[in-house]
């Protein structure tokens, strides 16, 4: 499997399926890559904030990609003309030759386009595309992450540091020691200066315990 980071909680996967999470590209300071470019099967959404829905829609249609969301969102993707499938905490869909589950976040959400006229909810996602993958979307330190570990058993978690609206570091430490995931990357940092973090210090902290953690710059690709 390879995994892209293009910056703040955005990241390609190449698994079975090629899939797009949180595709924050206009507008996003450290993404460089081009909206025209991004070919994808399946864009997946955490959450309807502007940062994390962002192109969504428009990947998902341009790409006659399917868009998996929290069903209030998915509804709101399939009346913009998105091929669209929608979950909720617990519960899944298998898209092509990739499942997607759903699990708790804690956060605040609504569609940004809308001025949150329509509140959802924030989530996690498990995706299961060959490797197992928990992106925690934007979420505060939560005890359920033990649960979600022991659940799913993620070959890579990816985790939120930035402070202020999510974990920081020493929190995020401690979500990479519950989850037990083989490798923690973290993400939602430095995009703007209001979550200004040095991952060096997330990595230091996991790795006291026992976790292993990869940092990837904007742009940077691995195979796992």
């Amino acid at each position: 499997m390879k995994l892209k980071w293009l910056g703040h909680s955005c990241f390609i996967i190449e698994g079975n399926d090629k899939i797009i999470i949180d595709p924050f590209i206009t507008g996003n300071p450290l993404c460089s890559e081009k909206l025209d470019n991004i070919s994808v099967d399946i864009v997946a959404i955490t959450h309807g904030h502007g940062d994390h829905l962002g192109d969504g829609i428009e990947i998902a249609k341009k790409n006659d990609a399917t868009l998996v969301a929290i069903h209030e969102i998915a509804q709101y993707a399939a009346g913009k003309g998105a091929k669209a499938e929608g979950i909720n905490m617990g519960g899944g869909v298998k898209v092509k030759n990739t499942e997607i589950i759903m699990t708790p976040a804690w956060h605040s959400s609504g569609l940004d386009e809308t001025n949150f006229a329509i509140a959802t909810c924030p989530a996690g996602l498990i995706i299961n595309s060959g490797k197992v993958i928990y992106h925690a979307g934007d979420t505060a330190l939560f005890s359920d992450m033990k649960l979600i570990g022991e659940l799913y058993k993620p070959d890579i978690a990816l985790l939120p540091i930035g402070g202020r609206y999510t974990m920081d570091a020493k929190q995020a430490a401690m979500a990479a020691e519950w989850i037990k995931a083989r490798v923690n990357i973290p993400m939602h940092y430095n995009t703007f200066d209001v979550i200004k973090q040095d991952p060096n210090e997330f990595k230091s902290l996991a790795e006291e315990k026992g976790a292993e953690v990869i940092i990837l710059r904007p742009g940077e690709e691995i195979e796992i």
